[in-house]
């Protein structure tokens, strides 16, 4: 009997779940497409040693099949684009992982590296251009950030989520361009069953008002959350509010968390968010890469209010006008984020035809094929090949 070929990924990425969980549908991807190739394919994941990157690669193990290995932790700090004092101890952090990245991958010795982005992936994409171990860089936002700005001048492919991305690599960069979409992980794909999302939220199929559904990442929003508090009367009168308000929202205003039958506050959900998601008829959010990429996929109508001002890039505001512009989303930003612009668009989206026009917008930016799938196979056909070995 022929031994089956043993190939061996890093992927490199973390600092945020945005970051975390498209790699690991990625991942679970490649291990389905290997299995059927006839091969074995170990993966190893290069994450941040503090924050949330080991703690939601190992929770990940058990529901993403056991993808990964093993978790590998290095030092790292963040690439910020403005002064601050901590730019200099953490250039002494980026240093330690840069060669940490360099030992790990001289001892895994895989046969490419697939970057998913964040400030963490920099020193592996580095470590690994020395070694000429050939890597792949994924840009999930609209426009490129710092981190793939610097991983892509050394990167055998670099897969963007959006066709106009490509215009933002110069020369012969904007040639190693692939548009691939953004990985989403594989149950938002399932056909949508509702029993399941109602049954969480504990509401009757036959509720006579849509549900809106209320999200600003697992930490909340608090420009989000305070809209939302002013408008609770008005808002419940139209809809079923699913409020995802935040751990610390939760704790400090003990007294808000309390259902009703048209006001459902969670401080997070984790597993149930597919279902929950599914059913929705609004998505209320910020315009982060995986969570419209998840509502486009569910072909969700979204009203967005983006993250912007100091602290940020202005990823989130070019995604949600992106999605606009698409037709798959209103957008309030800048000083349109107020009760009177909130309760204007709301009252639109309560039509169900501009809902039913907005639904098909998004499933005409979430397409037919998965990204996940697409990326795991220019990885492995890379691998497989031998082209992605080809220095």
């Amino acid at each position: 009997m022929e031994e089956k070929k043993r190939i061996k990924i890093v992927f490199a990425g973390g600092g945020t779940g945005g970051h975390i969980y498209p790699g690991l549908a990625v991942a679970e991807e490649l291990k389905a497409i290997a299995g059927k190739k006839g091969l074995d394919v170990d993966i190893y994941w290069i994450g941040s040693g503090s924050g949330m990157d080991r703690d939601i690669v190992s929770k990940s193990l058990v529901s993403f099949g056991g993808c990964i290995k093993k978790f590998l932790p290095i030092p790292s700090g963040k690439l910020r684009r403005y002064f601050s004092i901590l730019n200099c101890f953490d250039l002494f952090k980026i240093a330690a992982g840069f060669v940490k990245s360099l030992i790990l991958l001289a001892f895994i010795k895989p046969d490419c590296l697939f970057s998913k982005g964040g400030f963490v992936s920099v020193p592996p994409c580095l470590a690994a251009r020395i070694l000429r171990i050939p890597y792949y860089t994924h840009e999930c936002d609209f426009t490129p950030g710092l981190a793939t700005r610097l991983n892509a001048r050394g990167a055998r492919k670099i897969l963007v989520s959006y066709e106009e991305t490509s215009s933002y690599f110069k020369g012969q960069l904007s040639s190693h361009c692939i548009v691939t979409g953004n990985p989403v992980r594989p149950l938002f794909y399932a056909p949508a069953d509702n029993a399941d999302g109602l049954a969480f939220l504990g509401i009757d199929e036959d509720r006579s008002k849509p549900v809106l559904l209320v999200m600003g990442g697992s930490l909340g929003a608090k420009q989000i959350n305070d809209l939302v508090i002013d408008n609770l009367d008005w808002l419940t009168e139209r809809f079923i509010v699913v409020h995802q308000t935040g751990r610390s929202f939760a704790e400090d205003h003990p007294d808000l968390m309390k259902i009703t039958d048209d006001y459902r506050p969670y401080p997070f959900i984790y597993e149930e968010m597919v279902f929950v998601l599914k059913l929705a008829d609004i998505v209320l959010s910020r315009s982060g890469a995986n969570s419209i990429w998840e509502s486009a996929v569910c072909r969700k109508p979204l009203l967005l209010i983006p993250l912007a001002g100091n602290g940020t890039r202005g990823d989130q505001v070019d995604n949600a006008r992106f999605f606009e512009k698409s037709g798959a989303a209103m957008v309030l930003a800048g000083k349109d984020v107020d009760s009177e612009h909130l309760r204007d668009c709301l009252s639109q989206m309560e039509d169900p035809a501009v809902r039913s026009k907005m639904s098909d917008a998004a499933g005409k930016i979430a397409g037919q094929t998965r990204p996940s799938l697409k990326i795991a196979e220019i990885i492995l056909n890379g691998v497989y090949d031998g082209t992605a070995s080809d220095k």
